[in-house]
């Protein structure tokens, strides 16, 4: 129970470093000055698609952290595999941020997904917990060299 409270906390340290990407507009003229990541330079449409991706994955580790609290293991190796897994769809994502470094972060956060999902999988706590915050560490650095 300990490590799930834990998980739970980093998965707020996690929101933390995201939230920039959802101030409003005038948030972010203000901390234009202050911040020090790096742009992506994304375009209009690529920021949204990209924001709702990010938006799923933090929704993703949330139902994975219900699951795991519900023993519902299978479950959660299910949703683990198909929102953070590394698909075709999010490789291609990845491969659009125009940014090596970001490009790497992405893939390995996604074959992080499926690494989760094989840990889940096992059914064992300390494995699952292990592989998910290998998972959300990927999540924090990301966030803590880039911005859109």
């Amino acid at each position: 129970m300990i490590r799930v409270l834990a998980v739970i906390g980093m998965l707020g340290l996690n929101a933390a470093y995201a939230v920039d990407e959802i101030m409003p507009m005038e948030h972010h003229r203000d901390m234009s000055m202050t911040d020090t990541r790096i742009s992506l330079n994304l375009s209009g449409k690529m920021k949204r698609h990209q924001l709702a991706d990010m938006r799923d994955h933090l929704a993703a580790i949330n139902d994975i952290v219900g699951l795991m609290a519900g023993n519902r293991y299978a479950e959660a190796a299910e949703v683990a595999h198909d929102r953070l897994g590394l698909t075709p769809q999010m490789q291609k994502m990845c491969n659009m941020l125009g940014n090596e470094k970001a490009t790497e972060l992405g893939l390995a956060f996604h074959r992080s997904g499926d690494d989760l999902a094989d840990a889940l999988k096992t059914q064992d706590v300390g494995k699952s917990l292990s592989a998910l915050n290998k998972t959300i560490q990927y999540c924090v650095a990301c966030h803590a060299m880039f911005r859109q």
